[in-house]
């Protein structure tokens, strides 16, 4: 496949090495000449310093035979601008663009996005999608990383394996036999820094990061199993109410468990423009990591902050002060991954990465097959992959046992006429049948090649 990426920012960057390390054809444009020669320095693509909505960019760049151009810069228009060229000029069958306005997003004015008027087929938000991992975060506080697939039906849960866990050593084979009515896979483990896909003898040990594929009324119970409290957050505090902020603040006006949240914004103008935007939120003007600002907000009655300022290391502060004060939970949003390993000595206990989250929105409408969702782990090391079983996949009509799937690929849960069932050796995978799939990332082109069509369906 023939992509044009434009912009070679965190998100861009991030595309690029999931697409050029799975064997397409990448070409990566900005305006920015370092970050092109780090992409080509770094990642096996051509690059190109120049303007992305330039025509004779994007013809220098190869659109008259691209299948996809991605519009991932900085700004809305310019990523408009871009699916416009390459739809008129050069028919370029596919356009995704990264939207951040909310006024571009608005359901009312969606007939913009017709092909007869501005060509985008996918329109990417990042603050839609950090406010949706927020909501998701507070839904389930003991876990670090959670994700939704099957249309609600199943989570993946990351979770933290502490020295109270009553699982500890126990090998995977056996807590099935002993916890067999519950829909709960181990699909991943992350051990001294190392992700991988576990085998049945596995045992659990403390400080393991375990991913969880659960079905979702098992959740509470799961919890329960590996030490971990499922009580739920009414009060929250969010420090940074700009567009990320406001966009978590709605949503969580919005929610139906009416979480209360209070607002503090440092920058006087955002923050009223956030009061005048919110109708049951309380906005504070003044520093987040302002103590006596803190306990006004009452950040020790709060059940959790959520850091989402525009800048990572304030995120990582606000959040040891709140801690420090007496919030029992904090959240951080944080986009450079490298911070991230000083989560657990600073005792944050969640964090959320805006790049991570846009990738894997982007995606979802790149993977082959019938895909319908997929979630990137770490540091672009492994994938879940939800999708439907084709009649012509290779899969198909095999049971699961005899399917021959790399070693760093599990199932976690398979849903059969909207029923989510535990995926067993000898459970049949059929047509139709929604599989949920961890895959390290050095197996995601197989796991493409079995999820697609074959051949013999042409």
């Amino acid at each position: 496949m023939k992509v044009i990426i434009c912009g070679a920012g965190q998100v861009g960057w991030q595309i690029a090495r999931h697409l050029s390390g799975e064997a397409n054809d990448v070409t990566v444009i900005d305006s920015n000449p370092d970050l092109v020669r780090r992409a080509m320095d770094t990642l096996d693509v051509q690059g190109i310093a120049g303007f992305a909505s330039y025509p004779d960019i994007l013809d220098k760049a190869g659109a008259r035979d691209a299948d996809m151009v991605i519009a991932a810069t900085h700004s809305d228009e310019v990523n408009m601008v871009i699916c416009q060229v390459a739809h008129s000029i050069f028919s370029v069958p596919r356009k995704i663009a990264r939207l951040r306005s909310q006024s571009y997003l608005t359901a009312i004015y969606s007939d913009l996005y017709r092909r007869d008027h501005l060509p985008i087929d996918v329109v990417i938000s990042p603050e839609k999608e950090v406010a949706e991992a927020a909501l998701r975060r507070l839904s389930a506080p003991s876990a670090f990383d959670i994700e939704t697939f099957m249309d609600g039906k199943a989570q993946v849960l990351g979770i933290r394996i502490d020295a109270d866990c009553p699982v500890i050593n126990t090998p995977l084979r056996q807590l099935t036999d002993l916890f067999s009515t519950l829909k709960v896979i181990v699909i991943g483990i992350r051990r001294d820094g190392r992700l991988f896909a576990p085998e049945a003898a596995d045992q659990i040990f403390v400080n393991d990061e375990c991913y969880l594929c659960i079905a979702r009324e098992d959740v509470p119970r799961t919890l329960e199993v590996f030490g971990k409290s499922s009580a739920k957050q009414e009060r929250v505090v969010l420090i940074g109410g700009g567009n990320v902020g406001l966009t978590v603040a709605k949503a969580l006006e919005k929610n139906e468990t009416r979480i209360r949240a209070k607002v503090i914004e440092r920058n006087r103008k955002t923050a009223e423009f956030a009061a005048d935007s919110l109708e049951r939120t309380i906005v504070l003007n003044g520093d987040g990591l302002d103590s006596a600002l803190l306990a006004e907000a009452n950040i020790d009655r709060a059940d959790a902050v959520l850091c989402v300022t525009d800048d990572d290391k304030t995120n990582l502060l606000a959040a040891v002060r709140a801690k420090s004060e007496g919030c029992p939970m904090a959240i951080a949003l944080i986009n450079d991954p490298t911070l991230i390993p000083l989560m657990g000595p600073m005792g944050i206990d969640a964090y959320i990465n805006p790049r991570a989250t846009t990738v894997s929105s982007i995606l979802r409408h790149i993977r082959h097959g019938r895909v319908k969702g997929v979630y990137s782990i770490g540091d672009a090391e492994a994938e879940i992959i939800e999708a439907e079983v084709l009649s012509t996949s290779p899969i198909a009509g095999q049971a699961i046992r005899d399917i021959d799937f790399p070693e760093g690929v599990l199932i976690g849960a398979l849903m059969k006429n909207g029923t989510v069932i535990k995926p067993r050796g000898a459970t049949r995978v059929e047509e139709g049948d929604v599989i949920v799939l961890f895959a390290m990332a050095d197996d995601v082109r197989e796991v493409e090649r079995l999820l697609q069509v074959s051949i013999d369906f042409f």
